[in-house]
């Protein structure tokens, strides 16, 4: 079992920025592959940015590339999701997720998820 508890969320102005966090508990954190998924209202969940165990691999949306950057601390078994130039459209529940498998956790189907943290961009 793998828990997962996201902080850092916020409201915040268009152009602003919010700093995510995830700590991560239970089995082993540095063997997993970490992702970051958001899910506006009304909207399926969707991909945001992934990181894998070593951190030598990352993955984005085309929505964050370039504005946001998702990094790990094994030593403290935590995953952060940084956010900058932050768009009213970027409004959403952001959920932390993990699987052992980068590709599973770019699509999605990760068994372990967090309960979320919301993320409010006013215009």
């Amino acid at each position: 079992q793998v828990q997962l508890v996201e902080s850092g969320g916020g409201l915040v102005q268009a152009g602003g920025s919010l700093r995510l966090s995830c700590a991560a508990s239970g089995r082993t954190f540095t063997s997993y592959t970490m992702g970051w998924f958001r899910q506006a209202p009304g909207k399926a969940r969707e991909f945001v940015a992934a990181i894998s165990w070593s951190g030598g691999r990352t993955s984005y949306a085309d929505s964050a590339r370039g504005r946001f950057t998702i990094s790990r601390d094994n030593a403290r078994n935590t995953v952060s999701l940084q956010m900058n130039s932050l768009k009213p459209e970027d409004t959403a529940v952001y959920y932390c997720t993990a699987d052992p498998r980068f590709n599973v956790v770019v699509a999605g189907s990760s068994d372990y998820w967090g309960q979320g943290t919301q993320v409010t961009v006013s215009s």
